[in-house]
């Protein structure tokens, strides 16, 4: 299980795919996994719809990443759209396929989503379908965190409140939210571990190889855009080339201040590009 390369005392690698929207890019997908093999990961991430809809595909997925590439996956689950019994299903497939590992997230409401719908969910929170999942299976379980704060937060105290208690209901790891400031996530890291949150946390990364993926990302995620990042954005906004050749060397120098400064983990969003996940993997002090 994942929870166990962590006591390693090393820093752990891994990267996030998603599944494809169309079934006939499927296949596509297989071929990025096997590119991602050859770098090594201690782990791969596949993500879920937040209505479902992905669940079949998330499952092959990540029964193809432990199976195939040898290599450990962890299928996210998100709980908005889900009830008891759908989750209790969903475990045992993942189960069957050999996957132990899961990400327990609250997931975004699914836009055909009824006010009634969503009021009378299931699940209101990620530690809801924590609890669960710790009742009935023995897997390794992760969740997210926020170093900037969730954007549905009063405080950073409230924030920090919530994840601790989210944390004891079960969690054996966390993976951030991208950010773009290490300092933001070195703050976060002293106040998580005096809050009493002391399971490894792995540091996300979004590489920003496009001009129009910083507006995405900041609207998606709230994180903070140092000036460093506006001005590459800004500078290169009409060479591609040279965007994603600075976006690259973005990420590979925040990796390597993390891992200078005792990151336990490096988790990449790879956004499927294997080219890019390998650019950033040859660069940084493993």
């Amino acid at each position: 299980m994942i929870k166990d390369i962590y006591r390693q005392g090393r820093t752990v690698f891994s990267f996030e795919v998603f599944p494809p929207k169309k079934e006939e890019e499927i296949y596509d997908i297989y071929k990025t996994l096997d590119a991602l093999k050859t770098l090594g990961p201690d782990f791969i991430s596949v993500t879920y719809g937040a209505g479902g809809s992905n669940s079949k595909k998330t499952a092959a997925i990540a029964a193809y990443i432990r199976n195939l590439c040898d290599i450990e996956p962890i299928a996210h689950i998100t709980a908005v759209a889900m009830d008891e019994k759908f989750l209790t299903g969903f475990m045992e497939e993942l189960n069957s396929k050999g996957v132990s590992n899961v990400l327990a997230l609250r997931g975004d409401r699914p836009k055909d989503m009824t006010d009634e719908a969503y009021a009378n969910r299931t699940f209101l929170h990620a530690e809801d379908i924590i609890r669960v999942i710790r009742k009935q299976s023995e897997s390794c379980i992760a969740a997210a965190c926020y170093p900037e704060i969730h954007p549905e937060s009063e405080s950073r105290e409230s924030d920090l409140r919530y994840l601790k208690q989210k944390v004891d209901t079960g969690v054996d790891f966390l993976i951030t939210q991208m950010f773009f400031d290490n300092s933001r996530f070195y703050e976060f890291r002293e106040l998580a571990d005096k809050a009493g949150i002391r399971v490894p946390i792995s540091a996300g990364i979004m590489p920003i190889i496009k001009s129009s993926q910083l507006g995405t990302s900041v609207s998606l995620s709230g994180t903070s855009v140092p000036k460093e990042l506006s001005h590459l954005v800004a500078k290169y906004a009409d060479s591609p080339e040279d965007m994603q050749k600075a976006g690259i060397e973005f990420a590979v120098n925040q990796i390597n201040d993390l891992i200078a400064n005792g990151v336990d983990g490096i988790h990449i969003y790879t956004m499927n590009r294997a080219a890019t996940a390998q650019a950033i993997m040859e660069n940084i002090d493993r």
